[in-house]
């Protein structure tokens, strides 16, 4: 029963995705883990798998309306791809299984990764229910300093997104409106491109790891979140997307608590 629950939520992280750019990424591991009963860490690289295949094929009706920004693609993904490269082939795998451990309180590896991902779902609730991004026309180029801030802007979604295997949708879109000068709309489609190739490169780079992928299952998962993006990318003209993102932050805000609990309850710190 869990698993079917599992793949219907994969429809609903497709079309989040689909809908504001954002977001549905940070669903996937959680969903993976309660529902599906993967490992949290093996879980990281199922989502990174699941979220670029996802969001390379939504970016692709955002391509041909000209709504991603090929130049702002580079300048933040280049250094995201290095970052993240780094976090998963060197960062993550250092990490011992046993953290901490002094008789009555034991952390492990999966614990850590599975606590990091419930900080960053709570840091995204917020900035998705109290972000203030409008729509507005496309504005000028990038300079030299706004180019080199989304450098920096990049490496740091790298490291995010190698460490929780989660897209950083929730921090590309604002930092294209900002400072990429970008409209919202083109912000999404550009995020979806970041997100593929971020997501997709960490997963090669995990194909050469010890994990043990079960293809069956992230291949019938993907095939529903890749249904929900594509009904997503049409929807998005039906629905106002500043109202879903203060939704789902809402459902993120409340997941990203129930995970902490969760997870202190176990450890028996409460």
């Amino acid at each position: 029963m869990s698993e079917i629950l599992g793949y219907l939520a994969a429809i609903f992280v497709g079309l989040v995705l689909g809908m504001i750019g954002a977001g549905g990424s940070i669903l996937t591991v959680p969903i993976l883990v309660y529902l599906m009963g993967i490992n949290p860490v093996l879980a990281t690289v199922y989502s990174l798998f699941i979220v670029g295949s996802t969001t390379l094929i939504g970016s692709l009706s955002f391509i041909k309306k000209g709504l991603v920004n090929i130049k702002a693609s580079l300048a933040f993904a280049i250094p995201s791809l290095i970052s993240i490269f780094i976090t998963r082939k060197f960062l993550l795998p250092a990490l011992p299984d046993i953290i901490f451990d002094n008789g009555d309180i034991v952390i492990s590896k999966d614990f850590f990764v599975l606590m990091l991902f419930a900080v960053i779902m709570l840091f995204s609730s917020i900035s998705m229910i109290f972000s203030n991004v409008k729509e507005k026309e496309e504005g000028k180029s990038m300079t030299g300093k706004e180019t080199l801030l989304m450098v920096f802007y990049g490496i740091a979604v790298g490291l995010i997104t190698g460490m929780v295997g989660a897209g950083g949708g929730f921090l590309i879109v604002p930092a294209l409106v900002f400072i990429a000068k970008m409209s919202v709309k083109s912000a999404i489609g550009t995020s979806l491109l970041i997100i593929a190739a971020n997501s997709l490169s960490g997963f090669i780079g995990d194909l050469t790891g010890d994990y043990i992928i079960d293809w069956k299952l992230l291949l019938i998962f993907l095939g529903f979140a890749i249904a929900g993006i594509l009904t997503g990318s049409r929807l998005t003209k039906y629905v106002s997307g500043s109202s879903l993102k203060k939704a789902f932050g809402v459902i993120v805000l409340v997941m990203g608590i129930y995970i902490i609990v969760k997870e202190l309850i176990e450890l028996n710190i409460f």
